[in-house]
């Protein structure tokens, strides 16, 4: 019996160790296919759970910066009503003044020059302030992984007073910037419409144009230059840098005595690194800024923004029951027309829909 396996064994050798090659090579294969589809697994994992944890990081800079707007609406509409006062106007007319005239045809401008205005700031705002969240947001989110992946201190360390600072550049928009708009805004509404009659009837088509028109003037510096029609907006976001890239702030030093140098000498050693890492935050806010996206993304909010604008004009283009009582449901709102000067106060009532308090359909976009 064991002579007769021996000699079975002596006689199929190559193959049994063929079929032992084989199994073993196929084993081998086995393992190392299941170690490479465990990895590419927990490789697959990680990267759902780094995209997962992106999204929510953005999504949480979306909510934050749409609850920073709505709680700067009151400062907003605040400064636009100071510096576009049309109460005294109204006061004015109420007691029928000699010069009744002169003082409708200031009105006008104001009224016009108030949704616009609004419109303007209120979208420069937004998207200047989820600018400078999703840059601030991408430091944040490197030192949450400081040390790991091959981040270094000099990629990141954005800390509470860097972000404090960081974040009060709006201020510049928000004061100075507002009133560079309102001004160029007031400019252009009187060169579109100083000359519009105020019994003048208008449709909404009309009105259409005369907005798009006060548009192209504040938007567009060369009339050839229709691709970088927003650039002119640039300068309202932040203040003039000088030929070094110093801002005007960071270049009034005059005041500083030799005393105060010397009592703070010990907080000025510290102030290179942060004034390094602010001066690096406000280099990138203004490079996006004079870029050919952020211009596209502007245009973008503007045209939604003015589109919503006329939705609301529309609907005191809606003719009354009592002119039309037989066809009032089959007249369009563009085919209606309104003088002039019942219009005035339609446009100048706008500005309490664009800058009005929450729920605010300019600033909070529905699903």
């Amino acid at each position: 019996m064991f002579t007769y396996l021996k000699d079975f064994f002596r006689r199929h050798r190559r193959k049994f160790v063929f079929v032992g090659v084989l199994s073993a090579a196929s084993v081998f294969l086995w393992k190392y296919g299941q170690q490479r589809l465990k990895e590419w697994q927990e490789r697959e994992a990680a990267e759902c759970l780094a995209f997962a944890r992106r999204q929510h990081h953005f999504d949480s800079n979306q909510r934050t910066c749409n609850m920073t707007v709505l709680s700067m609406l009151p400062t907003i509409r605040q400064s636009l009503h100071k510096m576009l006062d049309s109460d005294d106007l109204t006061q004015q007319l109420k007691n029928r003044p000699a010069n009744k005239l002169e003082i409708w045809e200031q009105f006008k401008i104001i009224s016009f020059s108030r949704p616009v205005a609004a419109v303007y700031s209120l979208c420069m705002v937004i998207v200047f302030l989820r600018v400078q969240l999703n840059v601030l947001g991408g430091y944040m989110y490197l030192d949450s992984f400081h040390g790991n992946n091959g981040t270094t201190a000099s990629q990141s360390q954005a800390t509470p007073e860097i972000q404090k600072q960081y974040l009060a550049t709006i201020q510049y928009l928000m004061g100075k910037g507002i009133q560079d708009i309102v001004a160029a805004t007031q400019q252009a509404v009187e060169q579109c419409i100083a000359k519009m009659s105020l019994k003048e009837n208008l449709q909404l088509q009309d009105v259409e144009r005369i907005v798009g028109k006060i548009r192209r003037k504040l938007e567009i510096w060369d009339t050839d230059d229709f691709g970088n029609s927003t650039t002119s907006l640039a300068k309202y976001f932040l203040p003039p840098e000088d030929e070094h890239g110093l801002t005007d702030n960071e270049l009034k030093l005059d005041d500083v005595t030799l005393d105060d140098q010397i009592e703070n000498i010990e907080e000025a050693c510290c102030l290179p690194q942060n004034e390094s890492m602010l001066h690096r935050l406000s280099q990138e806010t203004r490079d996006m800024i004079e870029s050919a996206d952020f211009c596209l993304v502007l245009n973008a909010c503007l045209d939604t923004a003015f589109t919503r604008l006329m939705d609301n004009i529309a609907c005191s283009f809606k003719p009354k029951p009592e002119q039309k009582p037989f066809d009032v449901l089959s007249i369009s709102p563009c085919d209606t027309n309104l003088p002039l000067a019942k219009l005035i106060p339609i446009m100048n009532g706008q500005i309490h829909f664009i800058c009005g308090d929450s729920p605010n359909h300019f600033v909070q976009v529905s699903p």
